[in-house]
This record gives C-alpha cells, structure tokens and sequence, in this order.
C-alpha cells in the first residue's frame, strides 16, 4: 500500500493505493482529510453575496430572461425601452466556445437590461426584463 495526498478543488484527500502486479488498483479508497472543514466554514461567508442579486428580479407582471447556461456575453441586441416579439434576439451569450442566441420568450416591452457586454454571467443569472 502507497499513502498520497490529493487536493481536488481545494480539498485534500488521503488515499492509499494498492499495487497488483505492477498494475495499480483500479478504483483507490479516499478518505477525506482534515482540510475540508476550512472550505466549508468559508463557503457560508460567500453566500450573503446572493441577495444582492436580488434587485434584479422582475417587477410585478414582468418576465424574466435568465442565462441557461454560465458564459460571457458577446452582444446585446436590445436597450431599455424597445419592443419585442416572441423569438426576437436579445442577446448572444458565448458558452464552451460557441455563440448561443437567447430570445425573447413573448412579446413585450423591454424593462430592463440587467447585462453589459463583456460580462461573465452563471446559469440562472437575469439578463433582461420584459414587461
């Protein structure tokens, strides 16, 4: 048996792997070491960042054009103020090297653009609300 330490996202594991005839084990057993419980007492300190995130919502009555997936926005093809009909581009969004077109879901007006080009935006982030 062989000890080694792995750190994997942060956290170090303790493993130990068996040598078979020069051939090593396939599946080693990981036993999670000490350090994780640092990580996961600094986790909690980010989570306050969300409720800032909060005033981009959609008013009352407002549809909500979210990011499906996390990536850079590209371009904006809407300002505050225009109208728009189900289908209409709002936004390219470059995720895993290929830009996706985010459309409008209905039609309306635009109340807000909650996105700026350049910007890196995670799953779920509001980009633009229609009225």
């Amino acid at each position: 048996m062989k000890k080694f330490n792995i750190t994997v996202n942060g956290n170090t594991y303790e493993v130990e792997v068996e040598e078979i005839g020069g051939v090593s084990a396939p599946a080693p057993v990981a036993r999670p070491a000490a350090a994780p419980a640092t990580p996961k007492a600094a986790a909690p300190a980010a989570k306050p960042a969300a409720p800032k995130a909060a005033p981009k919502a959609a008013p009352a009555g407002g549809n909500s054009v979210t990011a499906p997936m996390p990536g850079t926005i590209l371009d904006i093809k809407v300002k505050e103020g225009d109208t728009v009909k189900s289908g209409d581009v709002l936004v390219i969004l470059e995720a895993m090297k290929m830009e996706n077109e985010i459309m409008a879901p209905g039609d309306g007006k635009v109340v807000s653009v909650n996105a700026t080009k350049g910007a890196s935006v995670n799953a779920g982030d509001v980009l633009i609300v229609l009225g």
